[in-house]
């Protein structure tokens, strides 16, 4: 399938795209054009557009595109939740949902200037979220499994989280 944003990423169009391919559609392609461009691209090529103006994917309800994805593919990933609110944070004027959205967009903003192009944006931007979502992951782990880790030391810790984030949440 094609799906189809605005070209000059950041956030949202960075943090879509990997939620995309990861969640959605493994085989995805990514279209960048100017906001003016989309609905021609929608029409013309049959891509799914977001964040974009009038995207059905985009900004809604005080969501960023990626929650709105997440809500409209039904994912229950309790980890791309927590996820969300950073990507939230980062993208939206909401800088206080969660800490490390300011790290995020910071990270984002820089990267834009270090890429040829928004596809090699996008490219470069999946370790971020690969390490983000590890991130969340881990956070939900040392939640549930607090008192166990309480009796551990950090080597023992490292490894049951560690054979832990191989299992689903």
């Amino acid at each position: 399938m094609k799906w189809v944003t605005r070209d000059y990423v950041h956030v949202d169009r960075t943090a879509c795209p990997w939620l995309i391919l990861k969640f959605i559609d493994p085989k995805a392609e990514f279209i960048f054009v100017p906001a003016e461009k989309i609905e021609e691209i929608v029409k013309t090529q049959g891509a799914i557009s977001f964040d974009a103006p009038q995207a059905k994917l985009g900004h809604k309800g005080g969501k960023c595109s990626f929650e709105t994805i997440i809500e409209e593919y039904n994912l229950k990933d309790p980890v791309l939740h927590r996820l969300a609110k950073i990507v939230h944070s980062a993208d939206t004027s909401d800088k206080n949902s969660a800490p490390e959205g300011i790290g995020l967009d910071a990270i984002m903003t820089g990267a834009r200037f270090d890429a040829k192009d928004d596809f090699d944006a996008v490219e470069k931007a999946e370790y971020v979220y690969n390490a983000l979502y590890n991130y969340c992951k881990l956070k939900l782990l040392r939640e549930k499994h607090k008192k166990e880790l309480e009796k551990m030391d950090r080597k023992q810790q490292r490894d049951f989280l560690l054979k832990k984030t191989r299992e689903k949440v």
